[in-house]
C-alpha cells in the first residue's frame, strides 16, 4: 500500500544512532591503512561536528578482531593533565614502580603487544589533540613499532602535542582533512534520519544551514521537530523553513563562539547582519585589528569573489544565532550603518541595490519606494520570494502604489498564496491609472485565478477586461488568455490570440514570449518538434528583455520545452532542464510550481530509463510540493500512478490515478490530458485488466487524432505495441513516421512492424536503437519480445539475445510491464534455485546435497528448466536466467 493521499504526518525523531551514510572513500582509506600490512596509519582532522568520531568508530567496527588487536581510546579535557590519562582505558591498571619515564613508555608498548597475543596492533585514538604528553608519546612509539598501526582524529585549529604532529611530519602516518558532507550525502543522511525521502528544497536548506556537519544537522532536525515544522505527504518529508533554534542548539553555537569583547562582537554582528559583506567595509566600520582577531578565532572567514574579498560567518548557524541575539535597537543601527557604507562607496554590483534596500527596510530608514521596487524586482527575478514580498510590502507602505501591489501580488502568487495575492490586487485597483497598468492588473489576476486557483472562466473574464482597453494595450492580456485557452484545450482560439500578439509591433517582450510559448506547445503536441524547439529558442534569446518583468515565464517555457523533449525521447535534453540555474533556484526556494514541475520531469526521465524507484520517488515529491488544485498537480499524480503501475504497486497506482482525477476541476479540459490517459492505461494493466488498458489507449488515440496531436499519438501508439497489440498500431505508426519529427516515430513504427511480423532480428535492432537513446525501458521491452520469439522457435540465437536482454534488465529496476512478463517462462521457485546453482558451476551432486534431494531430482528439474528457457545445457543458463524478470517466487514451490 502506498503512502496516504491526504494525511500529513509529523516527525517524531528517533534520536538514537543513525546508520552510517557517505564517507565511503575516507572509510575505505582508514580500513585499508589498518589492514594493508604496511603499518602506515592515517590521521583524520576536521572541524567540530563534521563526523570524525563516527567515521573512526565505523572503521574500527569493520576490523576483524580475530586478526587484529584493536585498541580504542578517546582523549578528553578531564584526562589531558594526567600521565597516560588519554590511554588509561587500554593499559593495565597498574604499572611497575621505580621506572624512568623512558622505561615506562617501553613498558606500555610491551604491555600492548603482550595483550595483542601476536596479532598486529591497531591503535585508534579519537580527539588526539586532547592527549596528555605521555599518552601522545606512547602513540608515537606505537606508530614506529613493527606490526602496529595508528588511526586517529583531531579537531582542526587546535594546538597539537608535538608527538602527534610528528606522526605525519616524520612520515609514519598519512593525514587527511575531513570535509563537510556534500548535498548528496546530506540528503542521504536526512533520509536515514527521517525514515523516508525529503524534498529537494528541504535538503538544500538544511544542508546550507548545517554546512554539511552531521552533528548540527541532527540538532536542526530536532529543532524543526520541536517547532512542529516537519510534515510528510505522499511519503516525502518537507520542512516549512521556519526554524525555532532549540536551547541545545543555541548552547552548542554559543560554546563555539565563546565570550566576545564589545569590539569583536561588533565585527561579528556586522558580518552576520550584512553577509556577504566586503572586507574593506567591515574594516572601515570597525577596526582592522578587531577584524583580524575575529578571523583568528574562527568566527568569520574571508572569501574571494571575482577580485572582491567578502566576509561571512564561519558557519551559517553562527550568523543565525548572532542575528537572533542582537538587540533590536542595535540591529537597526547596524543595518543603517551597513546601508550608508555601501551607498557611500557606490553600489557597484548587481545585488548591492537589493542588499541596501533590505538594510534600509530593516533599519526603518526606507522612505523612498523606488529603491525598494527596484530591489524587489531583482529578488523576484532570482525567485527569492520571501525577500520580494518583504520589499514589496515595504514599497507599498512607502507609497509605491500600483507597482508595489503588482509586485506583491506576483510574489505571493509564486509563493503559493493566491488568496493573499488577489487581495493585494484588489487593494491596488484604484491605484492603476494607465492603460498599461490596467492591462497588467487584468493579466496578473487571470494568471492567479487560472494558474494558482484553477478557477473556470478566467479566460472569459480576461477577454472582457481586454475589450475595455485600447488595442495598443491588449497584447499582454491576449498573450495570457492564449496560455489559458491552450491549457483549457481551446487550441484554435489560443493559436489565434498568440498570432495576434506576435503580429502586434507594440507588443511587450513578456507578451511576445508568452505567445511564442503557446505556439511552441501546440507545435510540440502536433509533432512539429523542430519548429517547437526553434520557437522556444526565440523565447530564450529574448530572455534579457522579459526576465526582469516576468521571471516566472521561465516555467512556462520549460513546460513547453519539457513536453517537446519528452515526445522526442530526448533524455539528455530533459536532464539539461533540471540542471539549469532556474532549476537550482526553484529547488532551493519557495517557487513550488517550478520545483514541482522539475520533480515531474526528473520522474519522467527516470521512468524512461527504467529506474522506476527513482521515478516514483520524484513523482511523490512533486505531489507533496504542488498544492492541491494546482494545474500541474494532476500531472504529478498521474506520473506517480504511471511509475507505481510499472512497478506493479497496484494500490498506490489506483489511488494516485484517483487523486489525479479529483484534483482537476470537473469541467476542465487540459492540454496535458495525453499523459494522464497514458497513466490510466498502465494503472488498468497493473490492476489485471489489460483489455481495459487497451481500450483506454484506443479512446485516447481517437481523441488525439481529432485534436491533431500527432506527437502524443506516436507515444500512445507505442504503448499499444508494448501491450502486445502491434496489429492496432502498425498502420497509423507508418503514417506518423513520415510526418512527425525526431527518431521516436521511426522506432515505434519499426517495433510495431517487427512485432506484428514476428521478426526477432528486427526487434533486437530496435532494442539497440532505443538503448542508444538511453531509453532503457523501451529497449528492454523490445529485446524481451525478441527473446520470447526466439525461445518459442528454440533458435540458437536465443543465447545471445538472452545476454542482451539481461544487460538491459540490470540497468532497470522492478519493471513489471507486460512485455517483460508475457511469454516469459514461469520457473517454479525450486527450478529457479537449482538453475542458479547450476549456472554458477555447482555440480548436480553438490546441488542435491545442499538441497537435501536426490541427484536424479536435480537433473529432472534442470531438464524442465532447459525446455522452458529454450536452452541446450548449463553453458546457456546464466544469460537466460539474467533475462528473466525477478518475480521472487518462493523456493519451495
Amino acid at each position: 500500500m502506498g503512502p496516504a493521499l491526504t494525511t500529513f504526518d509529523r516527525y517524531a525523531p528517533a534520536m538514537g544512532p543513525w546508520s552510517f551514510v557517505g564517507r565511503t572513500d575516507e572509510l575505505g582509506r582508514l580500513v585499508s591503512a589498518a589492514t594493508s600490512g604496511t603499518g602506515r596509519g592515517l590521521i583524520v582532522s576536521g572541524t567540530a561536528g563534521v563526523g570524525k568520531t563516527r567515521l573512526l568508530r565505523e572503521a574500527v567496527t569493520a576490523l576483524p578482531t580475530d586478526r587484529f588487536a584493536v585498541y580504542t581510546a578517546s582523549a578528553t579535557i578531564a584526562t589531558a593533565g594526567l600521565p597516560f590519562g588519554g590511554l588509561a582505558q587500554i593499559l593495565p591498571a597498574t604499572q611497575p614502580a621505580g621506572l624512568s619515564p623512558t622505561a615506562v613508555l617501553g613498558w606500555a608498548v610491551e604491555a600492548l603487544h603482550e595483550q595483542a597475543g601476536g596479532r598486529p596492533i591497531v591503535l585508534a585514538v579519537d580527539d588526539a589533540h586532547l592527549l596528555d604528553p605521555t599518552s601522545a608519546a606512547l602513540v608515537y612509539l606505537v606508530a614506529r613499532a613493527e606490526h602496529a598501526t595508528v588511526l586517529g582524529t583531531f579537531r582542526s585549529g587546535e594546538r597539537l602535542p608535538v608527538p602527534i604532529r610528528g606522526l605525519w611530519t616524520d612520515d609514519l602516518v598519512d593525514h587527511v582533512e575531513l570535509t563537510p558532507l556534500g548535498l548528496t550525502e546530506t540528503t542521504a543522511l536526512l533520509t536515514e534520519m527521517l525514515g523516508g525521502p525529503v524534498d529537494s528544497a528541504t535538503a538544500v536548506r538544511l544542508w546550507r544551514l548545517s554546512a554539511g556537519h552531521p552533528l548540527l544537522l541532527r540538532e536542526l532536525v530536532a529543532a524543526a521537530h520541536a517547532g512542529d515544522e516537519l510534515t510528510r505527504a505522499y511519503g516525502v518529508w518537507r520542512w516549512t523553513g521556519r526554524l525555532e533554534l532549540a536551547p541545545s542548539l543555541m548552547e552548542l553555537v554559543d560554546v563555539r563562539i565563546g565570550q566576545l569583547s564589545p569590539e569583536i562582537r561588533t565585527v561579528v554582528e556586522l558580518v552576520a547582519l550584512g553577509e556577504p559583506i566586503g572586507l574593506h567595509l567591515v574594516i572601515r566600520a570597525t577596526d582592522e585589528a578587531h577584524v583580524e582577531a575575529a578571523e583568528e578565532r574562527g568566527l568569520i572567514r574571508v572569501l574571494d569573489d571575482d577580485r572582491r574579498h567578502n566576509v561571512v560567518p564561519t558557519h551559517p548557524l553562527y550568523g543565525e544565532v548572532v542575528r537572533r541575539r542582537c538587540p533590536v535597537t542595535r540591529s537597526r543601527r547596524l543595518y543603517a550603518q551597513l546601508a550608508t557604507l555601501v551607498e557611500q562607496t557606490g553600489a557597484k554590483r548587481w545585488d548591492d541595490a537589493l542588499r541596501v534596500a533590505l538594510w534600509r527596510l530593516e533599519s526603518d530608514t526606507a522612505h523612498d519606494p523606488r529603491p525598494l521596487l527596484t530591489a524587489g524586482a531583482r529578488a523576484l527575478a532570482r525567485l527569492d520570494l520571501e525577500v520580494a514580498v518583504r520589499l514589496a510590502r515595504g514599497a507599498r507602505t512607502a507609497g509605491g502604489g500600483f507597482e508595489a501591489a503588482d509586485l506583491l501580488a506576483t510574489a505571493l502568487m509564486l509563493r503559493g498564496q493566491p488568496d493573499a495575492a488577489l487581495s493585494a490586487l484588489d487593494a491596488a485597483r484604484a491605484d492603476a491609472t494607465s492603460d498599461e497598468q490596467h492591462a497588467r492588473l487584468a493579466a496578473t489576476r487571470a494568471l492567479i485565478e487560472h494558474g494558482a486557483l484553477d478557477r473556470p472562466g478566467a479566460a472569459d473574464r480576461l477577454a472582457a477586461d481586454a475589450r475595455t482597453l485600447p488595442d495598443a494595450a491588449r497584447a499582454l492580456p491576449y498573450a495570457v488568455e492564449a496560455v489559458i485557452r491552450l491549457h483549457r484545450l481551446q487550441s484554435a482560439e489560443a493559436l489565434r490570440l498568440a498570432r495576434r500578439v506576435l503580429d502586434e509591433p507594440a507588443a511587450s517582450p513578456p507578451a511576445r514570449a508568452l505567445a511564442r510559448c503557446t505556439v511552441a506547445h501546440l507545435q510540440a503536441a502536433r509533432g512539429e518538434l523542430r519548429r517547437s524547439a526553434e520557437s522556444i529558442a526565440a523565447v530564450d534569446a529574448d530572455a534579457p528583455l522579459w526576465h526582469a518583468q516576468m521571471p516566472y515565464l521561465r516555467l512556462t517555457a520549460e513546460l513547453v520545452r519539457g513536453t517537446g523533449l519528452l515526445l522526442a525521447g530526448d533524455l539528455a535534453g530533459l536532464d539539461a532542464i533540471t540542471g539549469t540555474e532556474f532549476a537550482e533556484r526553484a529547488d532551493a526556494g519557495e517557487f513550488r510550481s517550478g520545483a514541482g514541475y522539475l520533480s515531474v520531469l526528473r520522474g519522467q526521465a527516470a521512468r524512461l530509463r527504467g529506474q522506476t524507484a527513482e521515478a516514483l520517488r520524484r513523482s511523490r515529491q512533486a505531489c507533496a510540493t504542488l498544492r492541491p488544485g494546482h494545474p500541474l498537480a494532476a500531472l504529478a499524480h498521474a506520473e506517480r500512478a504511471h511509475a507505481a503501475a510499472l512497478r506493479g504497486e497496484a494500490a498506490e497506482a489506483d489511488a494516485a490515478m484517483a487523486e489525479a482525477d479529483a484534483t482537476r476541476s470537473p469541467d476542465a479540459a487540459d492540454v496535458l490530458y495525453p499523459l494522464r490517459e497514458q497513466a490510466r492505461c498502465w494503472v488498468a494493466v497493473t490492476a489485471g485488466d489489460p483489455t481495459g488498458g487497451v481500450r483506454v489507449l484506443r479512446e485516447l488515440l481517437d481523441r488525439l487524432r481529432r485534436d491533431g496531436f500527432a506527437g502524443h499519438e506516436v507515444v500512445a501508439l507505442h504503448d499499444l505495441v508494448r501491450l502486445g497489440r502491434a496489429d492496432l498500431a502498425v498502420g497509423r505508426a507508418a503514417e506518423l513516421a513520415a510526418v512527425v519529427d525526431g527518431p521516436l516515430p521511426g522506432l515505434v513504427f519499426r517495433q510495431a512492424r517487427a512485432a506484428h511480423a514476428g521478426s526477432a532480428t528486427d526487434l533486437l535492432a530496435v532494442a539497440d536503437d532505443f538503448a542508444g537513446l538511453g531509453l532503457t525501458l523501451f529497449a528492454a521491452e523490445a529485446a524481451a519480445m525478441a527473446v520470447t520469439r526466439l525461445r518459442a522457435e528454440r533458435s540458437p540465437a536465443a543465447v545471445e539475445a538472452n545476454a542482451r536482454l539481461g544487460d538491459l534488465l540490470e540497468r532497470c529496476d522492478a519493471v513489471l510491464s507486460p512485455a517483460l512478463r508475457t511469454g516469459q517462462p514461469a520457473l517454479t521457485g525450486r527450478e529457479r534455485q537449482i538453475a542458479r546453482l547450476a549456472a554458477n558451476g555447482t555440480a548436480s551432486r553438490d546441488i542435491a546435497e545442499q538441497l537435501f534431494i536426490s541427484t536424479r531430482t536435480v537433473e529432472n528439474h534442470l531438464q524442465r528448466v532447459y525446455s522452458k528457457l529454450g536452452v541446450t545445457g548449463r553453458g546457456e543458463l546464466a544469460p537466460a536466467l539474467r533475462a528473466l524478470p525477478d518475480l521472487d517466487v518462493p523456493a519451495g514451490r
